[in-house]
């Protein structure tokens, strides 16, 4: 190729992938979350991972707390999670929950949050409660859909002693590894865990309920 044919080489465009970088940037939060934790995690080390700039993920993301909601497992798909009939909504939570912790704990964003809380209290603090309110806000499309939050409604403290309980078996079944919770067979504990889900969010009261297959 001689330099006028060179010259004549229309510019070098870089494509555009918005859901390919997205998915990338979710990716490598996820694994740099899980490594790291949350408050020793860069944005700049998620952008070197995932192969794309700091800039992009600010535009997309707007910050690591919006980034770490985002990649989070569980808080991502909550709302396709929770929806359906009302009356099982605890065996969607405890099923959807169980299989994720069971399936990669180790690399889950939330056992690193909850590793992290000692040595980082206000970021876990500030982090939990904004997954507390993105969750009071799906789980109220679900039960009560036409009604916003009046007085006297407790919801929102339903939901967040729903979060809490299930912190706590992140911390007794995939952290510390304590007895029974540890070597529970999963089954028993979904059981369980629905079981205490549906106390909590309808006072124990009797729901019709059609078993999970």
């Amino acid at each position: 190729m001689n330099g006028q044919e060179a010259s004549e080489k229309p510019p070098r465009t870089r494509r555009r992938d918005p859901e390919g970088h997205r998915a990338a940037i979710l990716e490598a939060a996820r694994h740099t979350f899980a490594e790291r934790g949350y408050a020793r995690t860069t944005l700049r080390e998620i952008a070197r991972r995932a192969g794309v700039t700091h800039g992009l993920i600010t535009r997309q993301f707007q910050s690591k707390e919006r980034l770490f909601l985002a990649a989070v497992p569980g808080n991502s798909d909550l709302e396709r999670v929770v929806a359906g009939d009302p009356a099982t909504l605890p065996d969607r939570i405890a099923h959807a929950f169980v299989q994720r912790m069971e399936t990669d704990a180790v690399n889950d964003p939330l056992v690193a949050l909850v590793r992290s809380a000692a040595s980082d209290e206000r970021a876990a603090a500030h982090l939990l409660v904004a997954m507390q309110e993105h969750s009071a806000a799906a789980y109220r499309s679900v039960l009560s859909p036409n009604a916003p939050g009046a007085p006297g409604d407790d919801l929102d403290i339903r939901v967040a002693l729903v979060g809490s309980h299930m912190i706590g078996v992140v911390f007794s079944r995939y952290i510390a590894r304590t007895e029974p919770l540890a070597s529970m067979p999963r089954e028993q504990l979904t059981e369980h865990l629905t079981r205490i889900l549906r106390h909590i969010l309808f006072d124990d009261a009797p729901a019709p309920r059609n078993p999970p297959h």
